[in-house]
């Protein structure tokens, strides 16, 4: 074992680097390590010495390397904190290096559950794949990924590429997947889980593979619904094929984020997993899509630099809402638009931040990235922007690029003033409502919708005849929901005839609306409310469950009764159910109990993070701070999930700010492990 442990080296960036070295693939057989929670791996380097160089990087976070050679000679080398570091051995033109590794991630890659449910996964954009896999910070160095890894043979393993090979051993199996062409390393991944499996095949013959943990395999139709026709859509859309062999998705329980756009292999939040009803209050259409459309948008062409980040979820953005209008339909498009630009229009108020910028939001990134784009087809028309599109990713693919390089393909197609664009969107934080409302003003929806805005100021009996009319004809739902919110202050009897109209249009999102507008049900609406026990939305259900338990007390228990077997997403009516069953049987001691026994168990692990949450909500809003609730927060704190730990911090601080519960927290010490004793110090002791 010949290395140096160095914690500073200076040498030339990686920026220089790229352009003295260029690294092909990689090859990486890979073990993993449950109970120490680490990696360890032997890899092979392909690249190529392009000019003379000191030495050469690669990034590598806390770890320790053994039998490294170079083009089969063992040479001396560097392992910093952050990187290794070759010196020599290399020589101008093609080299092999070989090494092995150890290392046990801080971030990056996540050990979660255990047993049958215990998942391992990563996370490349913005923890870095080098925590877990020696590679490249810098997005510029683009190579070949082939992984393989071994694992108990009850287990799936996905990487990136194509399946080329499982060796089936005594108690494990070895995957090895294989990649053809080069990407960035924040686009590798690695997931291992217990998962059903089904495929689908697109048009163009690529294979589709979706996941699902087996608890959820009666959800694959609703999670995964019109995932054919957006691939599809996105590939005529583009114009380009699918630039890989083979997709995949699957959901991870408490993922960081809503999904990731690995190549060939996308990872997104479990949250997503719904049913057919739960597909109405929350779906993963929009998410399928926008990361889909990263496969060609930042996987395919990757922007160079963070100040050009929106050629990537810009375009992302964009592209899942031109997919979603072939799903939903124009009106939803041109509403998902009126949304995103009453979004930006407040935010640029305060957001000094223009696209350009290294500073800009998530919102300004996606949202205001996506109308730039818009406002560009609007100009030049359809065609020529379809056209440019095509040209700016056969040119790049498979390469880096920056803003100037995408004007320049519209400006090839088209006489549109690429450069007052650039100023006026991409340059100036400010956001120009009037403009971009005047290019979808002119649609049958936003014509129809924006004159019932236009009724605001209206005296309701000047606009009741209007109302009426309205509501005898087939709409889309926000011209519905705006009515319900003109109709809020006026009193009950006045609007009955429009109310029973609008619960009539059996339209879950008028209903909710309508639903939601009132603080007591008036008598006679009572089995309007309790027909939305039916709805195909669990969050209607939700919302007449409390609204008729609130408004008729003498009933309580009959709705308690009613809702006792009812789950929903994400467990929705079960709290709503368990939150009314305790306040109502609060005098019952065994029925009170057996309600929080039940929310604390929700609060530990075994349930994700929303639920756990949810819980954690609840029980303090009845007022039961219980030791289970504390344990779960400083639990929490430790968790991956920044925004669990946000979460955790915040409850816990303003919980703290009670001498009582600081007792009750200090008491939680004694037997417990070291990390949370440790934990409660730094809370107490803040």
């Amino acid at each position: 074992m010949k290395y140096i442990v160095l914690f500073l080296i200076s040498s030339i960036c990686f920026g220089q680097q790229t352009l003295k070295v260029d690294f092909k693939e990689l090859t990486a057989d890979l073990t993993l390590n449950v109970n120490s929670k680490s990696i360890s791996g032997k890899v092979t380097y392909e690249f190529e010495v392009l000019s003379d160089i000191d030495n050469i990087k690669i990034d590598a976070v806390d770890m320790k390397f053994d039998k490294l050679t170079i083009n089969k000679k063992e040479v001396e080398f560097i392992a910093t904190e952050k990187q290794l570091v070759l010196t020599e051995g290399y020589k101008k033109g093609k080299n092999i290096l070989y090494f092995e590794y150890e290392a046990t991630p801080k971030q990056a890659l996540y050990f979660t559950g255990n047993g049958d449910d215990l998942q391992i996964w990563t996370q490349g954009q913005g923890k870095y794949t080098s925590n877990w896999l020696p590679s490249f910070d810098d997005v510029n160095e683009k190579l070949i990924f082939n992984l393989s890894c071994t694992y108990d043979k009850s287990f799936y393993v996905l990487t990136n590429g194509e399946l080329i090979n499982k060796d089936f051993q005594t108690n494990e199996t070895k995957w090895t997947y294989e990649m053809k062409d080069p990407m960035s390393s924040y686009l590798v991944a690695l997931v291992v889980s217990k998962f059903e499996k089904q495929i689908v095949t697109s048009h163009s013959k690529v294979p589709i593979e979706l996941y699902l943990a087996k608890k959820d395999e009666d959800k694959f139709e609703s999670t995964y619904k019109y995932t054919k026709d957006i691939f599809d859509f996105l590939e005529k859309k583009i114009g380009i094929d699918y630039p890989w062999q083979v997709y995949r998705q699957a959901p991870i329980r408490d993922f960081l984020y809503a999904g990731m756009e690995n190549t060939t292999f996308t990872i997104f939040s479990e949250d997503f997993v719904v049913d057919n009803v739960g597909f109405n209050d929350k779906n993963y259409v929009n998410v399928n899509a926008h990361e889909l459309a990263h496969q060609w948008f930042g996987n395919l062409i990757t922007a160079k630099e963070s100040k050009h980040h929106w050629l990537q979820e810009g375009f992302a953005t964009y592209y899942a809402l031109l997919a979603e209008r072939e799903v939903f339909g124009d009106d939803y498009f041109n509403n998902e638009l009126l949304k995103m630009a009453e979004e930006l229009r407040a935010a640029s108020l305060h957001d000094d931040n223009p696209i350009l910028s290294e500073k800009a939001s998530s919102l300004t990134l996606y949202k205001k990235g996506a109308w730039a784009l818009f406002v560009i087809q609007a100009n030049i028309g359809e065609d020529k922007f379809d056209k440019a599109i095509k040209n700016y990713l056969k040119k790049y693919q498979y390469k880096t690029v920056e803003t100037d390089d995408f004007l320049a393909e519209i400006n090839n197609v088209s006489d549109y003033d690429v450069s007052a664009f650039k100023k006026k969107w991409l340059e100036n934080a400010f956001f120009d409502w009037n403009e971009a409302v005047n290019y979808i003003k002119d649609s049958k929806f936003m014509k129809e919708y924006l004159a019932v805005r236009q009724l605001e100021t209206v005296y309701f009996n000047n606009k009741k005849a209007n109302f009426n009319t309205i509501l005898e004809e087939k709409h889309f739902y926000p011209i519905y929901q705006e009515i319900v919110y003109q109709l809020k202050d006026v009193a009950y009897l006045d609007k009955r005839e429009l109310v029973f109209k609008i619960f009539d249009l059996k339209d879950i999102e008028a209903k909710r609306t309508l639903a939601e507008s009132f603080q007591s049900i008036p008598l006679e609406l009572k089995p309007q409310y309790e027909k939305m026990f039916a709805d195909h939305s669990y969050i209607n259900r939700e919302i007449a469950l409390y609204k008729l338990w609130t408004t008729f007390k003498d009933l309580r228990t009959k709705y308690v009764d009613i809702s006792r077997s009812w789950i929903g997403q994400d467990y929705n009516l079960r709290f709503a159910h368990l939150i009314l069953k305790a306040i109502t049987y609060k005098n019952d001691p065994v029925i009170y109990e057996s309600a929080i026994t039940e929310l604390e168990q929700m609060t530990k692990e075994g349930y994700n993070i929303t639920v756990r949450q949810k819980a954690i909500e609840n029980l303090i809003q009845l007022n039961q701070v219980t030791d289970t609730v504390l344990k779960s927060l400083v639990d929490l704190s430790l968790h991956q999930k920044w925004q669990a730990v946000k979460f955790a911090k915040d409850t816990l601080r303003e919980l703290l700010k009670s001498q009582e519960i600081k007792s009750q927290l200090e008491s939680l010490k004694s037997g417990s492990s070291i990390e949370i004793s440790n934990r409660i110090d730094y809370f107490l002791n803040e």
